[in-house]
């Protein structure tokens, strides 16, 4: 058997496993067509707290605050926490901007958290054709203005109930920066803030209303510096060595190596810095890299691989290099047990309704970017089996390494539309985000409801968290100290 046929068998054989496992981990769950008492209690209350909920949010939004810099947003949350009676951790992990809000005590301890950092660059107005807020500033093309804000009334709605004696436990939110870039929660894994919890909540802005079941990429990120010897670029060049001779020498090789990775594997780099003038051989030249496989092994094959063709092109360009780590992060281990107790709580908040003028305002910037004009899309999805993972990559995958990850989307812009850009930020500060914040509020809410309520349900997710894990060893890959902004 060839090595193509090979590769392609095993993943068939690792597909059939994921599915095997997806199938044994889906909940017994008989679905009620009636909210229960305790169920409409959430929904009230973060009734009663919409209106300060979508104020925080387009705070958030206008800030529109990147990675690391989230001063102003990370207030907006602990301020709202510590308002509603929670103890607030500020600067966790040595972050200014990461922090953990608590209320309750004892068992099951149960976690969610909440993104509030932008995407660089895509400053947008709140208007469905493409035109910046402040040119070249930050927006919210993640939505995670929303995601924060969601994660917290959660918290609340479930703080409430404690307070008020229905159920028991304690509920700890999340505040955690820098996912767009050098992924913070790695940092915050590594002080241990995750090891106590039962269960973690998380979701996410998309497109549509789903039960998350589905894993993420493993990455890796590392900056490269090339130094070279500057000269006269016509009148003696031959006294230079030029640092940008070496990076495009590297980016050849790297093209090079595409064609020897695996289906599964992806390549990214931004050159950052290339000479400054023509007619000087450019002493100094910097990449950022960024690797990406469905599991650490294979990228960390990869990333050896890739640091022999930075050696090499150095020596080729007689200039010297240095390679930093920025930050690596894990895959996503999913939970189909939990993902089948949001699937019945969806069934009973309903589809997401959208008014004509929300409908028409999604086919607008659709049209805008050349897309098929499919609207908003409200309609709960069915759970999709399991597959090897084809998508981004989140630093929720390190957190799920160590306690088990419970993960929903929910709808918030227009369907199929450009994520990362300004057709995003364009929908997550009006009305389409909004209802797609709330919905996942009360979603996360009542799904938590049931784990506090019904251990055995707790007990299900741990041992799907289990089995995934198996005997693998979680071992962070990050540089010693704290995150730095990128240099």
């Amino acid at each position: 058997m060839n090595h193509k046929k090979l590769f392609q068998y095993s993943l068939i054989i690792k597909a059939v496993k994921i599915i095997f496992i997806a199938f044994i981990f889906i909940p017994n769950l008989s679905a009620s067509t009636k909210i229960d008492k305790d169920k409409k209690t959430i929904i009230n209350t973060l009734e009663a707290h919409k209106e300060r909920l979508i104020e925080i949010s387009d705070n958030i939004w206008e800030a529109a605050e990147p990675a690391l810099l989230e001063f102003k947003s990370s207030k907006y949350l602990w301020d709202y926490a510590e308002e509603n009676g929670f103890k607030v951790t500020k600067g966790v992990a040595d972050i200014p901007t990461a922090f953990t809000a608590e209320y309750g005590s004892g068992k099951p301890i149960i976690g969610i958290m909440g993104e509030f950092d932008a995407n660089p660059g895509i400053s947008q107005k709140k208007q469905p054709t493409k035109e910046p807020l402040i040119k070249g500033a930050a927006g919210h093309g993640c939505g995670h203005n929303l995601f924060g804000t969601a994660s917290l009334g959660a918290a609340i709605a479930i703080k409430e109930m404690i307070e008020a004696g229905e159920i028991s436990g304690t509920v700890r939110f999340y505040g955690t920066p820098a996912e767009e870039t050098i992924f913070a929660k790695v940092w915050m894994v590594r002080e241990g803030l995750f090891d106590d919890l039962d269960v973690c909540m998380d979701w996410h802005p998309g497109d549509e209303i789903e039960a998350s079941t589905q894993s993420s990429k493993v990455l890796v990120d590392f900056r490269l510096k090339f130094y070279g010897d500057a000269a006269h670029a016509s009148g003696d060049p031959w006294n230079g060595n030029s640092a940008v001779d070496a990076m495009e020498l590297y980016t050849t090789g790297l093209n090079y190596y595409r064609e020897h990775v695996r289906p599964t594997a992806r390549i990214h780099y931004d050159i950052e810095k290339a000479g400054d003038v023509v007619n000087v051989v450019p002493e100094y030249a910097q990449i950022w890299t960024r690797l990406r496989e469905n599991d650490k092994k294979y990228v960390n094959i990869m990333y050896e691989r890739v640091k022999k063709i930075a050696e090499a092109a150095s020596m080729m360009a007689n200039v010297d290099y240095e390679i930093q780590l920025i930050s690596g992060i894990y895959e996503i281990l999913p939970n189909r047990f939990g993902a089948g107790i949001i699937q019945n709580n969806f069934e009973l908040l309903g589809e997401i309704k959208y008014t004509e003028s929300e409908i028409d305002y999604a086919n607008t910037i659709l049209k805008e970017t050349g897309k098929e004009l499919k609207g908003l899309d409200g309609t709960i999805k069915p759970l999709r089996p399991t597959l090897p993972a084809t998508g981004g990559s989140t630093d929720v995958g390190d957190v799920s390494q160590v306690v088990p990850v419970v993960r929903l989307r929910t709808t918030t812009a227009a369907k199929d539309g450009p994520w990362h850009s300004w057709a995003v930020v364009a929908c997550t500060g009006m009305s389409i985000g909004h209802k797609g914040m709330m919905y996942a509020s009360k979603a996360l809410a009542m799904t938590m409801l049931d784990l506090y309520k019904n251990p055995k349900l707790i007990d299900g997710v741990r041992k799907e968290f289990l089995v995934r894990k198996g005997d693998r060893v979680y071992v962070p890959q990050i540089p010693p100290g704290p995150p730095k902004l990128i240099d």
